[in-house]
């Protein structure tokens, strides 16, 4: 999303109070893109389940943990990555594809990274590779989806900051905006990201109707053919 195009926060605000599946069912009616891209694979994993949908823009990067440095043993982190961060509008999230093969041998983010990205306004962190100390973040309110869970750092270190990354098959740019919950993460396009809460409360009320329609006494086949064509 480009910065000149930034929602409001009660379009943000908007886009919280429904879950990923219903955000992604009211971007389809707006034939925005394929329905098989834009959203996170199953390798990605919503590790606090409980927390309400996160919604905020990508600050992208790449990782590496599985090799040391050439010289010394180990990555210092760079101030140029935290001011990219700082460029991004907030609310943010950090995106990491990690590059090694596997990935997930070291986690950048744990409870010290965590404590820092809290205080350059992210609110989620994700990434194919491993996150650690999840209590800590739990705490701390950020949210994670990621791959898999590690108990080192490894080596890890960022590199490309800025670039165009894919983390679980979906494509991210830096300032893109993203939603997610215990159901995945997907990016919403910016020329409709204001209008989905609107198709999404439509959505709603439409399948309300169906789902009351199969609970009631009046429940037979060829009465779901004709509700479900005034759902559609």
């Amino acid at each position: 999303m480009a910065v000149g195009s930034l929602l409001t926060e009660e379009d943000l605000d908007a886009l919280r109070q429904f879950d990923t599946c219903m955000i992604s069912n009211a971007i389809e009616t707006f034939d925005a893109r394929l329905r098989n891209t834009g959203f996170a694979d199953a390798s990605i994993r919503c590790m606090f389940k409980d927390a309400p949908p996160m919604v905020g823009y990508a600050a992208t990067a790449r990782l590496r943990s599985g090799e040391p440095p050439m010289v010394g043993g180990t990555f210092r982190d760079r101030a140029d990555f935290w001011n990219s961060i700082l460029e991004i509008p907030a609310p943010r999230i950090l995106v990491l594809e990690d590059m090694d093969e596997p990935p997930g041998r070291g986690a950048f983010v744990g409870d010290m990274h965590a404590a820092i990205l809290k205080a350059l306004g992210c609110i989620g962190y994700l990434t194919n590779g491993a996150v650690r100390e999840l209590p800590a973040l739990r705490t701390m309110g950020i949210q994670l989806f990621a791959g898999s869970v590690a108990v080192s750092h490894a080596y890890a270190h960022i590199f490309d900051v800025g670039a165009k990354v894919k983390v679980g098959g979906m494509e991210v740019r830096p300032g893109e905006l993203l939603h997610g919950d215990r159901h995945g993460v997907l990016t919403v396009p910016a020329q409709i990201a204001a209008r989905i809460p609107g198709a999404a409360a439509e959505l709603q009320r439409a399948e309300r109707k169906v789902i009351d329609f199969c609970r009631s006494s009046a429940f037979s086949v060829a009465k779901l053919g004709e509700i479900m064509k005034v759902a559609r």
